[in-house]
């Protein structure tokens, strides 16, 4: 694994040891952020899930200006802090341990708003959407941020729910990607869409 562009480009990035964290790879990571990207002229991005911390970081290198990596494991957080540190990207990251719920609450105290959002829940989790949901509840998404859902092939999600519409999904073997976006003008427009039907 490493950084495959931007200012940390080709820096390798260390691995989970063991077996339970399942890193984005390579492969993945360059068609993902050839749909988001391929660069990025600052804003704030959020890694839920963050695992090795590859696509925040892979953010970053590619002009975020800060990201935010959240992990409930111990030794992936050592590995993220290890990942930024080799790519030089310290100083414009946050780490924090906490599981993805109480971190989102966490981070709603603190007035910020995310441009670009990773979640890759481990595949036994399906609740991506509801996360999405929580996050928009919560205020943490600026308009128009970018939500990238990384899950199992097999498993479905909604193209469209709420305020979030799949404007990309990929399916690489066993993992498939969908992109959202994300715009609050949506529901004032459907709202006004059934009140013309109505007056029609």
């Amino acid at each position: 694994m490493r950084v495959i562009s931007g200012s940390a480009k080709g820096r390798p990035l260390k691995a989970v040891p063991g077996t339970g964290t399942r890193p984005t790879t390579d492969k993945v990571k360059e068609a993902i952020f050839s749909m988001i990207g391929p660069y990025f002229d600052g804003g704030q991005a959020l890694d839920l899930f963050a695992g090795t911390g590859g696509l925040g970081i892979e953010a970053l290198s590619r002009g975020m200006d800060k990201a935010v990596f959240v992990d409930l494991e111990y030794k992936s957080l050592e590995v993220v802090k290890s990942n930024l540190a080799a790519t030089r990207l310290t100083e414009q990251a946050e780490v924090f341990k906490n599981d993805a719920q109480r971190a989102l609450k966490a981070l709603s105290k603190r007035d910020t708003q995310f441009d670009l959002v990773f979640l890759d829940p481990p595949y036994r989790m399906k609740n991506g959407d509801q996360l999405m949901l929580q996050m928009e509840e919560l205020g943490l998404l600026a308009n128009e941020a970018i939500l990238v859902l990384e899950y199992e092939s097999s498993y479905v999600y909604p193209e469209q729910f709420g305020n979030f519409e799949c404007i990309r999904k990929t399916a690489y073997g066993e993992t498939a990607v969908s992109i959202y976006s994300y715009d609050k003008s949506r529901d004032t427009q459907a709202v006004q869409d059934k009140e013309e039907e109505h007056h029609e």
